[in-house]
């Protein structure tokens, strides 16, 4: 093995002696040396196993039908140079020293492929550990093997979806990753109780490693795998998805539809009394008693008090609250929609007390549920001009808007019944559990103060409801926008795309429409006309209205 003036990672092998005339025809001559070919070795296993139907793909030889590709490497039984230095490297209980004894005892591979470009590639070998990293996976504790897994789901589901970042990550760095991190944690840690600080420091050195380009290989730190691989405009694509990703903390893995839709029913498991808990949120949700505290501004006095008594009985009814609990949900669904009729272009001493009575209605708002109410206060904080405030408030609304909380007439999954299984959660009243885990739409009424301006069309006549997630980052957007802060405008235009895409808290073709709507409007802002007609038409696709999709008369007015 010849590793001078080769990139560490790979070899040359370098042919001492031979009688056997099919090694000597594998190999090329370079400064008075015989050298084996990886080119050469891959041709001939081409003309034999295929008689040159197949093809060569990659360090593979693939068969005629395309179905299988076979890799054959060398087996060299004595442990390389370039990796001396791992045997005594961990300062940590893994791996084992009868661990680390087998993986040397069994050596390394030579793979048949060089690095790419370089003017030696026909004659470079890789070394794979491939082996050793089989030993490494099989001491793997249940919780090591949940977070390969779960990075791995994220990789599949999510990352993987977007075109630009497709083929940049394989699971090969994600494993290199849960290998450098159980080597610097203690073997204590790896326990089922810890899951979530575990997956959360695999996901964030992943999140390191594209920052900086550089994840090093694990037994030869000095191969930067991702080197000519994780660069230019795709790296900054993977990157701000895996930003927007690691905001949401673990609760990113339920971006991920084969977990956040896994239906607990389907698997006939016996419901336990937390679910009957769960039935009765659910009921709530899809009620009409969500309904009713919206309809404050179509009633007369004495019928909004004859409604709100049978609201308080039936709240009373299903969970026994406190009447003081029922008054503060009521009274913050009314001042949600009362704050939007308060004028705020006034003049002179008017001015401020327009606003600091409209302040302090908002601000009673908050009591109904997790994240509109501190959304309609963000609005206000735009609609004066106090960008940095509203962008305050805007990120503190989405830390709450995760995909575990409840939503108006959903289908609930096991996220939410585990949840609910919380003693907790279970010691609260129903009012209490509302305001704390439901994430409502926000609702703006026809002529609203508070709209933003970008957002408002007068030729609608109905009022506004969109998901809270969606306007979350187009308020976002447009905060940064009015700083001239690029980066971060098109980072929240970046995440208005993905929520839009996963149908994040996004649970209606309604909904989906108005999240388009959102996303035409930005592209318009930052002149990109062509794509915010193509956006519109997506929009008008999904819900065909004049009266409540605003899309169609934005389509016409952009000719």
């Amino acid at each position: 093995m010849d590793t001078d003036d080769v990139k560490p990672g790979y070899a040359q092998l370098k042919l001492d002696y031979s009688r056997r005339q099919s090694i000597l025809k594998q190999c090329e001559e370079q400064n008075g040396k015989l050298y084996l070919s990886s080119l050469l070795y891959k041709q001939l296993l081409l003309r034999k196993e295929h008689n040159n139907s197949g093809s060569i793909h990659g360090p593979c030889i693939t068969d005629p039908s395309g179905n299988f590709d076979n890799a054959h490497c060398l087996h060299c039984k004595t442990w390389e140079s370039p990796a001396e230095q791992w045997i005594s490297r961990s300062n940590n209980s893994w791996p084992s020293s009868n661990v680390t004894q087998s993986i040397i005892k069994h050596g390394v591979l030579f793979v048949p492929i060089g690095v790419k470009g370089s003017p030696k590639e026909d004659l470079e070998w890789r070394i794979s550990f491939s082996v050793g990293e089989k030993f490494l996976i099989n001491t793997f504790t249940h919780t090591q093997l949940l977070c390969y897994a779960l990075l791995k789901i994220i990789l599949k589901d999510v990352i993987a979806t977007f075109s630009e970042c497709k083929d940049l990550l394989c699971s090969y760095f994600l494993k290199t990753i849960v290998f450098w991190i159980s080597e610097e944690v203690p073997q204590s840690v790896w326990k089922p109780k810890y899951l979530i600080s575990c997956f959360m420091r695999c996901f964030s050195r992943l999140v390191y490693c594209v920052e900086h380009s550089v994840c090093p290989h694990y037994f030869i730190p000095e191969n930067n795998t991702f080197e000519n691989k994780i660069v230019g405009r795709p790296r900054e694509v993977l990157l701000e998805n895996l930003y927007m990703l690691h905001c949401h903390n673990w609760r990113c893995i339920l971006f991920s539809d084969q977990i956040s839709k896994y239906d607990l029913f389907s698997c006939n498991f016996p419901i336990e009394a937390h679910a009957l808990y769960a039935k009765e949120v659910e009921r709530i949700l899809s009620s009409l008693l969500w309904y009713m505290a919206d309809i404050t501004l179509i009633y007369t006095p004495s019928e909004i008090i004859n409604i709100r008594m049978k609201q308080t009985y039936f709240c009373q009814q299903s969970s026994g609250p406190s009447i003081k609990d029922v008054c503060k949900f009521y009274v913050s669904k009314w001042c949600q929609q009362h704050a939007q009729y308060v004028p705020l272009i006034c003049y002179n001493k008017f001015q401020y007390q327009q606003y600091k009575l409209c302040l302090s209605t908002v601000i009673n708002n908050i009591y109904h549920d997790a994240a509109s109410g501190w959304l309609m206060i963000a609005s206000l904080f735009y609609k004066t001009k106090q960008y940095s405030k509203a962008l305050y408030i805007v990120s503190y609304s989405l830390w709450k808007c995760t995909p575990e909380k409840f939503c108006q007439m959903m289908m609930f999954s096991d996220i939410h019944y585990q949840l609910l299984k919380l003693q907790t959660f279970q010691k609260k009243s129903l009012i209490c559990l509302l305001k704390i885990l439901v994430v409502d739409d926000i609702k703006f009424k026809i002529n609203s103060t508070l709209i933003p301006d970008e957002l408002q069309m007068t030729e609608m006549d109905t009022s506004w409801t969109f998901p809270s997630t969606v306007y979350a980052y187009i308020l976002n957007f447009l905060c940064y926008y009015h700083l001239n802060d690029v980066r971060q405008s098109q980072d929240s235009l970046h995440a208005l795309q993905l929520v839009i895409r996963e149908l994040y808290v996004v649970r209606s073709n309604k909904s989906a429409a108005g999240a388009y709507n959102f996303l035409g409007v930005a592209l318009q802002l930052l002149g990109d006309t062509e794509y915010a007609r193509h956006v519109f038409l997506q929009s008008v696709k999904l819900f065909l209205s004049d009266s409540h999709n605003s899309a169609v008369k934005r389509l016409l007015l952009l000719g």
